[in-house]
């Protein structure tokens, strides 16, 4: 039988790759053969040596600040072709920080107007190829988050562009869908991860009683990038531990 999960000779870009979900997710792909390209914002793949949660080896790195659109219009293309785009790119600003304009308008320029930009930088690519468009979003999109207005707008917005994506671009032979992580491990939750008290009372709230793992979102990204997805459109898949049932 056919590996349906075998990436070989394909090309891969994950935005937001050089660590946490996206990292763990382009090597996802690359232990499945793939070749894969990631973006990030340090000067270059050093840059991020000895870092908890990046591993960088075997990627090809180029550095580019999502946050500007223009840098993704600009941002030079290190393949020729592409099979699966991965956007994982995000961030949040804790102690009410997204209350203050500066700081709101920032993560929705990463978290939301990015991915419209690196989606349509990559389109005819991704068209060319028949290949997919994978947004990352999170568990905030479908539920409140009273600290960090900006982040949960971003990713219910993330869902919704999702969807719209998909439905403009099935006519192109583009699968567009999303995953959305739950509580996973990465720098982004270390306010809850690093407090003891906090991480406890996140753990009962899951029903499987653990984390998720960046593993964890490799495996639905890889899903949805293979055929066994083939007749999905505009769907976020929730991979949370149950933690909003």
């Amino acid at each position: 039988m056919t590996d349906l999960l075998d990436f070989t000779d394909k090309t891969v870009l994950v935005v937001g790759g050089s660590s946490g979900i996206g990292n763990g997710i382009a090597q996802g792909f690359r232990g499945r053969g793939a070749a894969v390209h990631i973006w990030g914002t340090r000067a270059s793949a050093a840059d991020y040596d000895g870092e908890e949660g990046s591993d960088l080896e075997g990627l090809t790195y180029t550095q580019v600040d999502v946050s500007s659109s223009q840098n993704v219009d600009d941002a030079p293309l290190s393949f020729d072709t592409l099979d699966v785009l991965v956007l994982s790119q995000g961030t949040v600003i804790y102690g009410r920080g997204e209350f203050e304009m500066e700081g709101f308008e920032h993560v929705m320029d990463v978290n939301l107007t990015s991915l419209m930009a690196c989606a349509v930088r990559c389109h005819d690519l991704i068209a060319a190829a028949k290949g997919s468009v994978i947004t990352v979003s999170s568990t905030a999109g479908f539920q409140a988050t009273m600290g960090n207005p900006a982040y949960a707008a971003s990713k219910s917005a993330a869902v919704g562009l999702t969807k719209a994506l998909a439905k403009a671009w099935a006519r192109d032979g583009i699968h567009v869908n999303g995953i959305a992580p739950g509580l996973v491990d990465t720098k982004l939750t270390k306010i809850t991860t690093d407090s003891p008290e906090r991480l406890k009372g996140s753990l009962r709230a899951i029903p499987a009683r653990r984390l998720g793992t960046p593993q964890d979102m490799a495996n639905a990204a890889l899903f949805l990038a293979s055929p066994m997805a083939s007749y999905i459109y505009g769907q976020t898949i929730i991979v949370d531990g149950g933690i909003v049932l």
